[in-house]
């Protein structure tokens, strides 16, 4: 089973609970909450505003999106006070960033510092039963899979776990490649579909993606000691409109085999 979910970066301009009255509407049953806008670290009060009003609708708030980047000045520091806001939320896991750079444009000792620092975060978070993730993203360490996986192994935590989403214009085999090679290690998923142009990379329609993102749910794997249900986590769409965002997770619940807003309606009414 897959959990269709939100990243709440998609919204950013929307407050805590007008996402989750849009996830609930749409019958999203788990919101990544970030650490940007939504919930910044700290504070425990909204934490558990948040928790609580997304618990009321059925939601849950499985995930927290922090900013904390391994191998920075301070990093560890940080990451204590995303801790205690994440234990007020409730949420099971926590996101953080690896570097600012690629792994041979930041070095080798940047690289074994970022480590260190993440294992140490999967120990504090392991004593609250709180799962890290890293986010794999480009402009960090782990901007590809290879130098994830080396970076998970030099950390050698069993707490510790990446997520994985695509980089735009590597195409459908190579994603599958990444997705094979992090298995042993992998939570949970980011999706969106944006393509490259000659202009740089473009939001696009999931709708246009949907082909290759059956391909990859189908790959994916998560790791053995991976402790949540599986969530494929809708993150951005065209234009920031909800508009685009009601089809997109229309496409999502297909793809993870869930019920959406459409067919939830017809339910409530008989049909």
């Amino acid at each position: 089973m897959i959990r269709p979910g939100l990243c709440s970066v998609t919204f950013r301009d929307l407050s805590p609970d007008a996402v989750i009255d849009l996830a609930a509407e749409t019958g999203v049953a788990a919101i990544e909450w970030g650490g940007d806008v939504h919930l910044p670290p700290g504070d425990m009060g909204r934490a558990a505003a948040i928790r609580a009003a997304g618990a009321a609708r059925g939601i849950d708030s499985c995930s927290y999106g922090s900013y904390v980047r391994a191998g920075n000045e301070g990093a560890r520091v940080d990451f204590e006070t995303v801790l205690k806001s994440v234990a007020a939320l409730g949420a099971g896991n926590i996101r953080v960033w690896a570097g600012t750079a690629r792994r041979d444009k930041a070095g080798e000792d940047a690289f074994a510092t970022a480590a260190g620092d993440l294992a140490h975060m999967a120990a504090l978070a392991q004593d609250r039963n709180i799962t890290v993730s890293v986010e794999y993203h480009r402009n960090s360490l782990t901007e590809e899979a290879a130098d994830t996986l080396a970076l998970l192994k030099a950390a050698a935590h069993p707490n510790l776990f990446t997520y994985w989403q695509p980089v735009p214009g590597r195409g459908l085999a190579r994603w599958q490649a990444e997705l094979d090679l992090l298995a042993p290690h992998l939570g949970d998923l980011h999706v969106f579909h944006w393509i490259m142009t000659d202009e740089g990379q473009k939001r696009r329609p999931l709708a246009e993606g949907v082909e290759d993102w059956r391909a990859l749910f189908h790959r994916w794997q998560v790791a053995d000691a991976w402790p949540h249900p599986r969530t494929a986590f809708l993150e951005f769409v065209q234009d920031d409109t909800t508009a685009r965002f009601r089809d997109d997770i229309r496409h999502l619940h297909a793809l993870c085999g869930t019920r959406g807003e459409d067919e939830t309606s017809m339910k409530s009414m008989g049909g």
